[in-house]
């Protein structure tokens, strides 16, 4: 729902910004046909800009947005307290509980409270920022600022109304007054672009989210900005944010049905919240019952009195987010499913080490020539796909490297700490296993100096001098390995070092120690990588089994091949040179 919010929103706001400019024309009916379509024209251009502009980031303009923000707050309240003193003061009554109960008491007026809600929307995708402002600021922002401003605004109109009912559907422009008109009118499209920037970027960090946790087919994340992690462009939603944006303004022509729809999608996000805010408080923060049940009672008398209302609303443009939720739902859950399935069967035909080892160093294969890159999603142990290729076709690479790639919500690792290797298996084998983000020449950075530091470690523990290292009774204390930055693991089938970046790269100026088994495994590497290097990317092929269920099929064979198909590639991914690749394929029956 908030991603359809992400949707709605802007659409919303940039269309009703844009209808100060059929006001331009008094001498022509406001409800022509001319000025209909010259309202949507501008609201889609304006949209096609605030899109297309999205791969430069925020960080050039991003200090407009809360002087922007302000004067519009500050604008609307001024205008709300002018409206209030020129036209009926008495809409202040309006504060006594009484009229409330009348208001209610008049009968159709239930529906109406569809319409309210569209004046706090837009506090749903305040998570996306608030993690760069301190809870108290926005508390003091919104208690000082948003809410009195907003209330003037409203009763600004109110009083308006009061003497001039038939402007009701232009409300909000009518009461501008003359001499402020157009600078409102930009201030006011400026604001629209704001609101929709912070709906856009709320949806981007969702779906960024969502890919991390295997919930939404892999889509190219860009970070924005070295300094906030939360700043980030996803080219492919962008454009399908754009394209529907696009449709729901020129489809319905009118914020009327726009906001009837975003209405919906806002409450929904508000019950949601509140349900999963039930759980936190019980099973996270362990509240007292009492606490809750105060919490969830006030919060659903609230919340379920304004969705009671949006009901009414669905056949008038309500269905929109049903059906845009829908959609997402339906990809996100097929696409997590399918993804959880193939990651069970990679973990469970991962191939045994006792195997590797019991091939012998030439793996009972032809070892030509060569560095071959074989990339999996397993962090630990022999991917199911490497057996499967040498099963099928049985020569391999002279060296062969595992590669799994991972990835952390900054804008980019240092370089030092890009790179975890290991050796799988014992070293004539020429083995290795690494995780890093980046390729062939880091990577091969990294291999050298995982061996030097090897060297130096077996070195020192054949010739016992752990204890004199620690006590630091030795002369080359700086060139022996520091019990506390290389921890060594020993089973009966491998030897695993994991090795702290930093001292990696201290070891690397050190010239002692260098044994000849290290200087002829540096040069088997180095004329290896000049003969060229491969990479090895598995393609899985996922299947229902022919006895499945109907709906599995459906899932599996239709849906989640499809998404498969629309996701990025993971040549694309890896950024793998096309004259250098090898696809193996394999087909999974689930």
């Amino acid at each position: 729902m908030v991603i359809g919010d992400g949707i709605l929103t802007p659409a919303i706001s940039v269309l009703s910004a844009a209808g100060g400019v059929k006001l331009d024309y008094p001498k022509v009916d406001n409800k022509s046909i001319l000025n209909e379509k010259a309202v949507v024209l501008v609201a889609v251009a304006i949209l096609v800009v605030l899109f297309s502009v999205q791969h430069f980031g925020v960080d050039k303009v991003g200090w407009l947005f809360a002087p922007i923000v302000f004067v519009w707050f500050l604008l609307i309240g001024g205008i709300g307290i002018i409206n209030i003193w020129k036209y009926d003061s008495s809409v202040l009554k309006a504060f006594s509980p009484v009229h409330v109960y009348w208001f209610f008491r008049k009968g159709h007026t239930w529906p109406s409270l569809g319409g309210i809600i569209l004046c706090i929307t837009g506090t749903e995708a305040l998570f996306a920022d608030v993690c760069q402002f301190p809870v108290l600021s926005i508390q003091i922002a919104f208690a000082t600022v948003v809410y009195p401003c907003l209330l003037l605004a409203y009763i600004g109109q109110a009083a308006y109304l009061m003497k001039k009912p038939d402007h009701v559907h232009d409300v909000f422009y009518r009461s501008i007054p003359d001499i402020i008109y157009w600078p409102v009118f930009v201030v006011a499209t400026a604001a629209a672009v704001v609101a929709s920037q912070a709906t856009i970027s709320a949806t981007f960090s969702l779906i960024k989210q969502a890919v991390a946790l295997g919930c939404f087919p892999r889509v190219k994340v860009m970070h924005t900005s070295k300094k906030y992690s939360s700043h980030i462009y996803i080219p492919e939603i962008n454009w399908i944010l754009m394209i529907l944006c696009v449709a729901v303004t020129a489809g319905f022509k009118n914020q009327h049905q726009i906001g009837n729809a975003c209405g919906f999608a806002v409450v929904i996000v508000m019950l949601v919240t509140t349900l999963i805010m039930i759980l936190i408080m019980l099973l996270v923060w362990r509240c007292h019952w009492i606490l809750v049940l105060i919490f969830t009672v006030l919060s659903l008398l609230v919340e379920g009195t304004y969705f009671s209302a949006m009901i009414f609303k669905i056949h008038r443009g309500g269905w929109v987010p049903l059906v845009i939720a829908a959609a997402f739902f339906i990809s996100m859950s097929v696409w997590h499913y399918g993804t959880m399935k193939r990651h069970q069967f990679e973990l469970q035909s991962k191939v045994p080490i006792e195997w590797i080892l019991g091939l012998g160093p030439s793996l009972g294969l032809v070892r030509v020539p060569g560095v071959g890159l074989v990339y999996s999603e397993l962090a630990n142990g022999v991917p199911h796909i490497f057996a499967h290729f040498i099963t099928n076709l049985p020569a391999i690479h002279s060296v062969v490297i595992f590669v799994c790639v991972k990835y952390i919500p900054v804008y980019a690792v240092p370089e030092g700490e890009r790179f975890l290797v290991k050796r799988v298996g014992p070293k004539s084998f020429h083995m290795f296993h690494c995780r890093d983000d980046e390729f062939e020449k880091n990577l091969f950075e990294n291999l050298f100096r995982f061996m030097r530091l090897e060297s130096l470690m077996d070195s020192c523990m054949a010739s016992e001098v752990y204890s004199p290292c620690d006590q630091g009774d030795s002369k080359d204390d700086a060139n022996l390995p520091d019990p506390h930055k290389v921890t060594t693991t020993f089973s009966p089938n491998s030897i695993v070092s994991v090795v702290s970046p930093e001292y990696t790269v201290r070891t690397m100026s050190s010239s002692q120690m260098i044994s000849q088994d290290e200087i002829d495994e540096l040069e088997f590497l180095t004329n290896i990588r000049a003969t060229g290097v491969v990479h090895i990317l598995g393609k899985t092929v996922m299947m229902a089994r022919r006895d499945s269920e109907f709906y599995k099929k459906i899932l599996i064979d239709y849906i989640f091949t499809f998404l498969r198909k629309i996701c990025r590639e993971n040549n694309a991914i890896f950024y793998c040179p096309r004259e250098c690749l090898l696809n193996v394929g394999q087909v999974i029956i689930v």
